[in-house]
This record gives structure tokens, C-alpha cells and sequence, in this order.
């Protein structure tokens, strides 16, 4: 029996979905680009997910020289700004575009990843934030969390319990992992099982 299996015969259940992808777990890329592509980074990586800021990653796409990492960059921190603003589809489309750029780009697979668990299509979105962990996610801590959404909500509850201890064992200093731990209870093998909470 795997190391996973033996977890999941310990019967870690969950009380409640938690749903959605958290504003600050998504993953920004830094860019070296004019002042609009600085810019648009800054505000994927503190989440100040304004239109005005929208803006900005818009115009260093249209405006600004970008190419190869720094074009594909941009777009996976506009996206990011999407999806903080529940812009699900448009995000998806700027994570596609920066894996078209850079096909191998791990922030664009897992805040893909991410916009797929918004959208309600998580085995997409699983597979897709493994892929970029496998790739080198700069901020792991944050694909784990998305990951494990995205198993709670297809029913791999042992999954979602790893990957939220391994987010919080990366970033103990991120409450969203722990919040969401609280929800889970165990009980031993065979005992019977109980809702946690």
C-alpha cells in the first residue's frame, strides 16, 4: 500500500468546500520592461487587483517592446489581476497566451490551474498546477493551496489535507493554509467517521 493510500485509510474527512481560489495564492512573474510592465508586476505581486492597474499590464502588452520571458511574464501578471478580480475567462486567456510564448513557463500553468478551479473544472486545474510544480513554481506555497482546492473538490479530501500542510509548512507565516486545515478532522482506520469542524 502507497505512503498516500495508508494516509487516505485514515479516513481525513471535510466538512466544508472551501470553493474558491484565494486572492493572494496567485503567482506573479517578474519582468524587466518599461514602466508599465513594472507596473502591472508590482500589482500581481501584492494583489492590487484595480482596473487602473489592469490597465497597466494592458498597455505595456500594446506599447512596450516585450518580448520572449518579459511578454509572456506580463501576461500571466495580468491574468493574475483577472482572476483576483473573478475574470475567469479573460485570465485564462492571458495564461494561454503566455504559454504560448513560453510554453514551459510554471507561474502561467499554475495560476491556469488556478482560473480552471475557479471555473469549476478541476481535474484540468489540478493537472495543471502539477505540471508547474514539476516546472519549478517560484511560490510553490501558493500552487499547493490552488491544488488543494481543487482535490477537495473532487473528492480526494487526503490530497487536498497534503497539499494544504505542505503550503503551510512552506509559508507558515500565510494564514489561508491553516484557515482552511482547521476544517479537517481524523480519525483512525476502521474507527468510523465523524465530521470535523
Amino acid at each position: 500500500m502507497s505512503r498516500v493510500a495508508k494516509f487516505a485509510a485514515a479516513a481525513v474527512l471535510s466538512v466544508t468546500l472551501s470553493g474558491f481560489v484565494c486572492a493572494d495564492a496567485n503567482a506573479a512573474v517578474t519582468v524587466f520592461g518599461g514602466d508599465f510592465a513594472q507596473a502591472c508586476y508590482t500589482a500581481a505581486k501584492n494583489d492590487l487587483a484595480r482596473d487602473e492597474n489592469v490597465l497597466d499590464c494592458s498597455r505595456a502588452i500594446e506599447t512596450e517592446q516585450l518580448m520572449g520571458h518579459d511578454l509572456a511574464g506580463t501576461y500571466v501578471n495580468r491574468g493574475a489581476l483577472y482572476m483576483s478580480q473573478g475574470r475567469w475567462g479573460a485570465a485564462e486567456q492571458d495564461f494561454a497566451e503566455a504559454l504560448r510564448i513560453e510554453p514551459k513557463l510554471a507561474e502561467a500553468l499554475v495560476n491556469m490551474g488556478a482560473a480552471e478551479i475557479g471555473m469549476h473544472r478541476n481535474r484540468d486545474g489540478v493537472d495543471a498546477i502539477t505540471q508547474g510544480l514539476a516546472l519549478g513554481s517560484s511560490e510553490p506555497e501558493k500552487a499547493y493551496y490552488n491544488r488543494a482546492l481543487g482535490y477537495e473538490a473532487l473528492g480526494d479530501v487526503a490530497s487536498a489535507y497534503n497539499d494544504y500542510l505542505k503550503a503551510a509548512a512552506l509559508k507558515p507565516a500565510w494564514t489561508a493554509p491553516r484557515e482552511e486545515l482547521v476544517r479537517f478532522h481524523t480519525q483512525p482506520a476502521g474507527g468510523g467517521a465523524s465530521p470535523g469542524g
